[in-house]
């Protein structure tokens, strides 16, 4: 069912607004509270359910089961992408109150950005079908990466940040919220511009196992940008949530490893076999559920361990 013009143009103009109203609730240069960022949290959740409701009632039940699975794919892989964006912040040592503004615009640049990769993505899939099985091989080396703790990006080696280091003149200094700043007639970038090239560049590198993960769940082009876009705008919120506990979510990264694999032997044997998308999404919550419970339980157990005798003689 192709989605006509109009269709596509009132769901940009849904996230624009969204995000128009995302900026004016957070103005200011306000430190976020845990209280905030979960009243937000929640807050989009529920915008992006209320989303997939309507667009099933619109274009029907499998469609939403389609954008709820693509979601909730796209989401847990954004927690990944969310725990490397907090050692950025530690390693580049941006300050609590000026990551939300690094942070909107990384989302405003990754919607951007997401939205290429779909299209092209979209284009090669309608082209050639044998992209499928390079999107499931791409998925499978992800997996077998993240299994092995090889997903973690290193900003001091990132050669885009390096390049605008060479490029632009750095203060050594945060200056407010400014990304650049003038001095002596001279344009120089702030450290926050560095902070924002390094979460931009992050996504693009996250982004290519994100989109071969959501077209291995659904073709529907309308459902890929859609269930992308609403996972990536709740990001900030979700940040400040889980940015003091990733050591809690252990276990989260074998979830998320088995959630690629399940989608790369998926495509790889797409000719063989077929799985609905109702099977998908059990899949899918049953993987990071468990790693979540798995996590959770961990450090609770943790917690309340006896300490151990011999420390304390």
């Amino acid at each position: 069912m192709t989605v006509p013009l109009w269709g596509w143009f009132a769901a940009t103009g849904l996230i624009l607004a969204l995000l128009g109203v995302d900026i004016v609730v957070n103005r200011g240069n306000r430190e976020p509270t845990l209280r905030r960022a979960l009243v937000a949290s929640a807050a989009w959740i529920a915008v992006s359910l209320s989303f997939g409701v309507l667009l099933g009632l619109v274009r029907g039940s499998a469609t939403a089961e389609q954008f709820f699975a693509g979601y909730v794919a796209e989401k847990s892989l954004s927690i990944d992408n969310l725990f490397v964006f907090v050692l950025l912040f530690r390693t580049l040592a941006v300050p609590a109150a000026l990551q939300h503004r690094v942070l909107y615009y990384g989302v405003v640049g990754a919607l951007a950005l997401r939205a290429l990769f779909i299209a092209a993505g979209a284009a090669l899939l309608d082209s050639f079908n044998w992209v499928l099985y390079v999107f499931g091989v791409i998925l499978i080396v992800a997996g077998a990466r993240m299994v092995r703790g090889q997903s973690e990006v290193d900003p001091s080696r990132n050669l885009i940040v390096r390049g605008v280091r060479r490029i632009v003149p750095v203060t050594p200094d945060f200056v407010g919220e400014r990304f650049f700043t003038r001095s002596d007639r001279r344009l120089f970038a702030t450290p926050l511009f560095v902070a924002l090239v390094a979460i931009e560049t992050t996504d693009i590198v996250f982004a290519t196992d994100s989109i071969p993960a959501i077209f291995g769940i659904t073709r529907d082009v309308f459902v890929v940008f859609t269930s992308n876009a609403f996972a990536i705008l709740g990001l900030r919120a979700l940040y400040f949530v889980l940015a003091d506990a990733m050591d809690r979510f252990r276990y989260l990264k074998y979830g998320l490893a088995a959630l690629l694999l399940f989608i790369g032997a998926k495509l790889l044997l797409s000719g063989v076999i077929h799985i609905s998308i109702v099977t998908n999404f059990v899949v899918i919550v049953a993987l990071i559920g468990a790693a979540l419970a798995a996590s959770l339980g961990g450090s609770r157990s943790q917690r309340q361990a006896p300490p151990d005798p011999g420390l304390e003689s």
